[in-house]
C-alpha cells in the first residue's frame, strides 16, 4: 500500500455506441495526496468528466483500479457505492441543482440529514458568506449565491473529498473568482481534498497538483512548485 489518498491504476472506460466501442479513458494512472487542491484540465470530450464520475462513484470502469483513502472503490457493489457517495464525497456541479421550493437553509439541511457527522447547516452557510440569506429561495439568489448554497450543501456533509465539475462555468468572471477563492480557502482551512475539473488552463495556477487529460489519456500529472492565490490569477 503506497499510501496516496487517491490512486487511479490503469483505468480504462469503454462505452458502446451501437456496435462501436468508444474509449473515454485509456489506462489512466495518477495519484492525489490528502488535503491537496487538484485541478484536472482538458478540452471538452477529453475524458475528464468520466474520470470525475468514476472517482465520485457515479460511473463504473471497464478495467483498472481506483483507491480512495485505502479502499478500492472500483470493487464496490451498488450499496457500498451509494454509501460512499453519501458519506465520503461532496459534489459541486456547473448548474446548482438546488430544490426551488426550499430555502437556502433547507437545501443544505436536506444534504446534512443524509449523512453522519454533518456540520451545522446555518454555520456552513455563514462561512460561505450567506448568513443573511438563509431564508431566501433559489429564485431570490444570484447565480453566485446559488453556487455558494451548492458548495455549502456539499461542505455540510463534511466529506473526505470535494469534487467540482466546472464549478464556475455558469458564472461571470468576478463571481467565478470568488467561488474558486472560497474553494481554495476551504481546502486550506479544513484539509479537505478538493478536485476541480475545468477546461480553463489559467486555473492550474491555484492547484497543488495539476493533471492534464487529452483524448482519454493522462498527458501529464505533477505538482505545482508555487501555488497562486486565486485573486492573483487572471484569464
Amino acid at each position: 500500500m503506497s499510501g496516496h489518498f487517491i490512486e487511479f491504476e490503469n483505468v480504462t472506460k469503454e462505452y458502446r455506441s451501437g456496435e462501436v466501442p468508444v474509449l473515454a479513458l485509456r489506462e489512466a494512472s495518477f495519484f492525489i495526496e490528502r488535503g491537496e487542491i487538484c485541478v484536472i484540465v482538458g478540452e471538452s470530450g477529453a475524458g475528464k468528466t468520466t474520470l470525475l464520475n468514476i472517482l465520485g462513484g457515479m460511473d463504473s470502469l471497464s478495467s483498472g483500479r481506483v483507491l480512495v483513502d485505502g479502499a478500492e472503490i472500483s470493487a464496490y457493489n451498488k450499496r457500498k457505492l451509494t454509501e460512499y457517495r453519501r458519506y465520503d464525497v461532496g459534489f459541486v456541479f456547473q448548474f446548482y441543482n438546488l430544490i426551488p421550493n426550499l430555502t437556502a437553509l433547507e437545501n443544505v439541511e436536506i444534504a446534512a440529514q443524509l449523512t453522519r457527522g454533518a456540520l451545522p447547516p446555518a454555520e456552513v452557510l455563514q462561512k460561505v458568506g450567506l448568513g443573511d440569506r438563509l431564508n431566501n429561495f433559489p429564485a431570490q439568489l444570484s447565480g453566485g449565491e446559488q453556487q455558494r448554497v451548492a458548495i455549502a450543501r456539499a461542505l455540510a456533509k463534511n466529506p473526505k473529498l470535494l469534487l467540482c465539475d466546472e464549478p464556475t462555468g455558469a458564472l461571470d468572471y468576478q463571481t467565478g473568482k470568488n467561488i474558486l477563492r472560497l474553494l481554495q480557502d476551504t481546502c486550506r482551512e479544513t484539509g479537505m481534498t478538493v478536485v476541480i475539473i475545468t477546461h480553463n488552463k489559467a486555473l492550474c495556477a491555484m492547484a497543488d497538483r495539476v493533471i492534464h487529460v487529452r483524448s482519454g489519456q493522462i498527458e501529464s500529472a505533477g505538482v505545482n512548485e508555487t501555488v497562486t492565490p486565486v485573486q492573483d490569477i487572471e484569464w
